[in-house]
């Protein structure tokens, strides 16, 4: 059991992200920051990387406010790269990496980002080539540094690149080597001039939504908003000095840039970054690694757990396991501390719009706690539960999650009509998701409001309803979601993954004994996976596409 007396002290955090590196440096400079293959670097060492990359942004001409995008996997490249840019004064728009030309292009011109950093070569897609030779209009790209060079080999640094899109302006193309070289020239008092004049308040990064519901929207935070939520969180998560954490989430995302390399700096804690997720690799790394925290969506221990190897490999360091999702179950939270030996298990919820964090279940919490809630509000941070009409309503009652606090988003870039929608007059966020807080204040997700579907005028939560699949001792992972039905309007679909055959017949048999008729799926489909985002959110558009597929093909 962890208590407040053998929680570490640790420094205050510093007033901005720009003066991060110096502060993680001052505080744990000998300490391992970095493991990234035979590239092992001190946080005293990160500091002077970074620090370079900085001198190379502004010899590069970013300027105090310019966007700068990063379209690339989890590299230590990655990590100097925002960092320097963000420490003179930059606003980082990170860029998923599973994005086609066309998306990446969306977000590069909306944003305005004047610098691109990027890779050739990983995955076996040269980013460069694909994107400028797109034909999507770039806006005000005026030039791309390739962080790895895994292909054909970049062009001579500088020389141009003509878009066969719209942009107005020529971007070059240039090595990361010769984007440092160029930095070699930049006085070290003019970046410290840069550092100091970014205030907490200045934008320090526009991360886009994912989109599920229409158009991305650029979600704005600051530098001060970010370090004081990170701050709270990685405490409350027990993160500390001499950890070692696999960085397995996208940095693109939220959680993995902030969650991830933003906490590791603020605690001392060696970030050893994944690029691509493999579960063979990750267990042959936490071994030899040593690895005492990993975090991630609950498919990532799903798989570590249903491994054939995974007896082969020492993993008894690791201490810590984070997770969060609509529906954990708790056998999975049961079998992490049995079975992977983590004693530390926290759950978690957040939002791009909250800065990624909104509520902690403590890592002591018993598993059904941390099952079926995402735990109490962050401190300074408010919860509350709404009716459609926007009243407030008692514990146990089901309703939309509302959200205030200092680390709600200052808005979404260039749209004033979708900012006045999500963030009211008063400062509440409007999540979208459909929750209940009990009576000890601790908050449950039970849906999207988007999710819910009707069957035969009574409302049907599918995470209700795939919180109790996941108890059925064959099924792993389990999506429902609402399809036409000409009698009762729409019936419930569910898609499930299981470790053995299991019949339809059989599964609706089950569910009977369980839930009321109405939400009783009048269909099931096993699927190998289900569809997720880079971040691990579950996809239910393809999902409700096979669904009326499937329906019309019976019709």
């Amino acid at each position: 059991m962890s208590s407040p007396r053998q929680t570490p002290q640790h420094p205050a955090p510093p007033a901005t992200l720009a003066r991060l590196p110096a502060f993680a440096a001052a505080a744990y400079g000998d300490l391992e920051a970095l493991a990234d293959g035979e590239v092992r670097w001190t946080f005293a060492r990160l500091d002077v990387e970074i620090a370079a990359a900085a001198r190379a942004a502004v010899a590069l001409g970013v300027r105090p406010g310019d966007r700068v995008a990063l379209w690339a996997p989890n590299s230590r490249q990655w990590i100097t790269a925002a960092l320097g840019a963000v420490g003179v004064g930059a606003v980082l728009v990170p860029v998923n990496t599973r994005y086609k030309p066309a998306e990446a292009a969306d977000v590069i011109r909306r944003s305005g980002a004047r610098v691109l950093f990027t890779e050739r070569g990983f995955l076996g897609t040269d980013y460069v080539e694909a994107l400028h030779g797109s034909g999507e209009d770039l806006g005000a790209l005026a030039a791309t540094v390739v962080l790895r060079d895994a292909g054909a080999g970049t062009p001579p640094d500088g020389v141009p690149v003509h878009s066969s899109g719209h942009s107005s302006a020529q971007s070059s193309v240039h090595s990361w080597e010769a984007y440092l070289r160029a930095g070699e020239r930049v006085p070290e008092r003019e970046r410290l001039a840069r550092l100091a004049a970014v205030r907490p308040t200045d934008l320090s990064d526009i991360l886009y939504t994912s989109g599920t519901t229409g158009r991305s929207k650029g979600v704005m935070t600051t530098h001060g908003q970010s370090v004081r939520l990170y701050d709270s969180w990685s405490r409350l998560v027990t993160l500390r000095p001499g950890d070692r954490y696999l960085l397995v989430n996208p940095f693109f995302h939220t959680f993995g840039y902030k969650a991830g390399v933003l906490a590791c700096l603020l605690r001392g804690v060696t970030m050893l970054p994944e690029a691509v997720y493999d579960t063979d690799r990750i267990l042959h790394r936490m071994a030899a690694e040593r690895v005492s925290c990993l975090m991630g969506p609950p498919t990532v221990f799903h798989g570590l757990l249903e491994h054939p190897g995974r007896a082969t490999h020492d993993l008894s360091a690791l201490r810590l396991a984070g997770t969060g999702a609509a529906a954990v179950p708790t056998a999975l939270v049961e079998r992490i501390r049995g079975e992977l030996g983590a004693p530390d298990v926290f759950t978690a919820y957040g939002l791009t719009e909250s800065g990624g964090v909104v509520s902690v279940c403590p890592t002591d919490a018993d598993a059904p706690t941390l099952a079926h809630t995402v735990g109490l509000p962050l401190p300074d941070t408010e919860v509350r539960i709404t009716d459609p009409l926007g009243r407030v309503l008692p514990a146990g009652e089901p309703g939309e999650v509302q959200v205030r606090g200092y680390h709600v988003t200052t808005g979404y870039l260039d749209d004033p009509a979708s900012t006045a929608e999500a963030v009211l007059a008063d400062g509440w966020l409007r999540t979208g998701d459909i929750g209940v807080l009990d009576a000890r204040g601790y908050l449950a997700i039970t849906d999207r409001l988007k999710d819910m579907y009707v069957v035969g005028g009574f409302n049907a939560y599918p995470a209700e309803v795939e919180n109790v699949l996941l108890t059925h001792p064959a099924i792993t992972d389990a999506a429902v979601v609402g399809a036409p039905d000409e009698r009762l309007g729409e019936v419930g679909v569910a898609f499930v993954v299981t470790t053995e055959p299991v019949t339809a017949a059989h599964l609706t048999a089950w569910t009977r004994e369980r839930l009321a008729n109405f939400k009783v799926p009048r269909r099931f489909t096993t699927v190998a996976e289900l569809p997720r985002n880079a971040g691990g959110k579950l996809q239910k558009a393809p999902l409700r596409r096979a669904a009326r597929e499937e329906r019309e093909e019976r019709s």
